[in-house]
């Protein structure tokens, strides 16, 4: 009888309740299925369902609160292995930011920091001195940095990461590669360079929104996840279902299937890496 599968930890998903805090990014009709709360309850029943042992859940809005009341979940919860919160990079005392959340209840959770770039009017905003000051004081802390870009910050994520080779980088899905209009070219070119920089991990997320929502299917993922495991290899894969944002175009269920289906080829000890291992060594959780 074969084994059953390694439990699978899923790298990226959200909690919130825009009842209770605003997110800007989450107006106009097309978000109304998902403007509601999303519960860490009901991050336990998606895990128990879907052989998933532990998450990793990653900030929505630019604010220091919420960051301490996600690890404040954590705390109470084991299926929550670690958090990616937000602290005000270009602030003078982002050094003390960091400290200040690390130090507050569930603290010792936080596993990286992410600003949201891809808002960001200036395509170059990475590259901003106060940016970098401030990712500074997250690799001296010794928390991974996430990438949350399009094709647009692609190359100015390629430089920062070229120009900071002590800090650990995850890219968020896949830089978000227009999957729908087609043409995955121009984002597969500025994709390509981050393969040659060891510091940087890769999530297959977020990948069904950037589809047509109503009609995609898993042949549609497969060019861009194929690309990614090209430029990045197995060993810097990581799954993540970016739930419950997948839910505008797919259930949680359909979008594991789908990733699993486009890592079929791969072998069962590298299948188990990108669903598990991967994720562990990139934000160095504690298992």
């Amino acid at each position: 009888m074969a084994p059953d599968p390694a439990p699978i930890i899923d790298a990226h998903h959200h909690l919130w309740d825009p009842d209770a805090a605003s997110y800007p990014w989450m107006a106009g009709e097309a978000m109304r299925p998902i403007r509601r709360p999303f519960t860490i309850a009901d991050v336990e029943a998606i895990a128990s369902a879907n052989g998933v042992g532990r998450t990793v859940v990653v900030q929505a809005r630019p604010d220091l609160r919420e960051s301490l009341g996600l690890l404040a979940l954590a705390a109470g919860h084991d299926v929550v292995a670690g958090v990616v919160g937000w602290v005000d990079l270009t602030a003078p005392d982002v050094a003390d930011q960091v400290e200040r959340v690390r130090a507050a209840p569930g603290g010792e959770r936080l596993v990286g920091i992410r600003p949201m770039a891809q808002f960001e009017p200036d395509e170059r905003w990475l590259l901003r001195s106060d940016v970098a000051r401030g990712l500074d004081a997250v690799t001296r802390a010794g928390l991974t940095f996430d990438l949350l870009v399009t094709t647009r910050e692609l190359p100015s994520a390629v430089e920062v990461v070229r120009s900071h080779p002590a800090t650990t980088f995850v890219l968020d899905h896949i830089a978000k590669p227009p999957i729908a209009s087609g043409d995955l070219r121009r984002w597969a070119a500025e994709l390509a360079p981050l393969g040659e920089l060891e510091n940087v991990s890769c999530k297959v997320s977020g990948l069904v929104t950037e589809a047509a929502w109503e009609s995609w299917s898993v042949d549609d993922l497969r060019p861009p996840i194929h690309t990614a495991l090209q430029v990045f290899g197995e060993d810097r894969l990581i799954f993540g279902s970016d739930w419950p944002v997948c839910l505008l175009a797919a259930s949680y269920e359909r979008v594991l299937a789908a990733a699993r289906a486009c890592l079929s080829e791969l072998t069962p000890a590298a299948r188990e890496a990108v669903f598990g291992a991967n994720a562990r060594r990139a934000y160095r959780l504690r298992m």
